[in-house]
């Protein structure tokens, strides 16, 4: 009896699931993302990766792969080479825009898209343009939601995302995509040392600094004008009042910032701003960054063992 012969199979059937998802993904995203060669007054070249989110040529990477950048040239996986400009750069949540003569990108981008919500357990493919070459991809999944990191200057990166797909040298700054191609994230390197995890700064602050940075070329967050600390209170003084277990103290007060003209006064503990208790740095921080600049907010203060409230109105930083 004559064995039947196999037929030979198409290279799509050699392919499982995983697999068709990982490969569409990079064909999708893989020509957005670029390579960036930093020059400085420092150091002759340093490289990371970026990757393009409007048709016209706007790139985002990370604050710290461009800081001190005197000059960027932004390489393609196609070979093509362009000098790219900083629009703008917020070293507070590590996230950078350039922008790039939108020729030289051949019109591919990947979207930003802050109504994309990570899931636990779900694809995570990263990718970077270290070497200009071609894309380098790891895959993973979202292990963690919510974490936070702390940025350049100490204020709290909330919302990032924890991962354990592998970032290579000169990846910070490329996306992180789900199994559709959709941006879940922007990469970042910014903890050394951590072995088998990665982080990625959410779409949402992704989203939210874009605009902001293509709006003003700058981050804009309400500002109070305080030194301050956090500063544990007394268990007498917290049943008293129904507070928590710690506050804002105030160390000092800038001349004519919105807490001198409030009436703020050194040694002042922050409990409660507006409708938010406050029981540190970073909780003042998350209030403000949320808080339009200009509108009054009320202010509740431990002065003396009294609570007194006070009518603040944040500025501009």
């Amino acid at each position: 009896m004559n064995a039947v012969a196999r037929q030979p199979a198409d290279d799509a059937d050699l392919l499982d699931a995983y697999s068709r998802a990982v490969i569409g993904v990079v064909e999708l995203a893989g020509p957005a993302v670029v390579s960036l060669e930093i020059g400085t007054a420092r150091r002759p070249s340093g490289a990371g990766s970026g990757f393009v989110v409007t048709p016209d040529g706007y790139v985002m990477t990370n604050s710290h792969v461009v800081s001190g950048a005197k000059h960027i040239t932004i390489s393609t996986q196609a070979g093509e080479t362009a000098t790219g400009q900083l629009v703008g750069d917020d070293p507070a949540t590590d996230l950078a825009v350039l922008r790039v003569d939108p020729a030289a990108v051949a019109g591919r981008y990947v979207p930003i898209d802050a109504a994309i919500a990570p899931r636990v357990g779900q694809l995570a493919v990263a990718i970077g343009n270290p070497l200009g070459f071609e894309s380098t991809v790891s895959t993973g999944v979202v292990s963690a939601l919510g974490r936070s990191l702390r940025g350049k200057g100490g204020r709290l990166i909330d919302g990032v995302i924890q991962h354990t797909a592998p970032l290579n040298p000169g990846n910070s700054g490329g996306p992180l995509l789900d199994g559709a191609g959709r941006v879940l994230g922007v990469n970042t390197a910014i903890i050394a040392r951590s072995q088998g995890i990665g982080f990625a700064i959410a779409v949402e602050t992704a989203a939210w600094v874009l605009g902001q940075l293509l709006q003003h070329g700058r981050v804009r967050r309400a500002y109070l004008g305080i030194g301050a600390t956090r500063r544990p209170l007394d268990r007498r003084l917290a049943y008293h009042h129904g507070l928590g277990a710690a506050a804002v103290e105030v160390q000092s007060v800038e001349s004519g910032s919105p807490a001198a003209r409030a009436g703020l006064r050194d040694g002042d503990l922050l409990v409660r701003f507006a409708d938010s208790a406050i029981e540190g740095i970073d909780g003042l921080h998350r209030v403000l960054r949320s808080w339009p600049a200009e509108t009054v907010a009320p202010l509740i203060v431990i002065r003396r063992g009294a609570r007194i409230t006070l009518d603040i109105t944040p500025t501009w930083s």
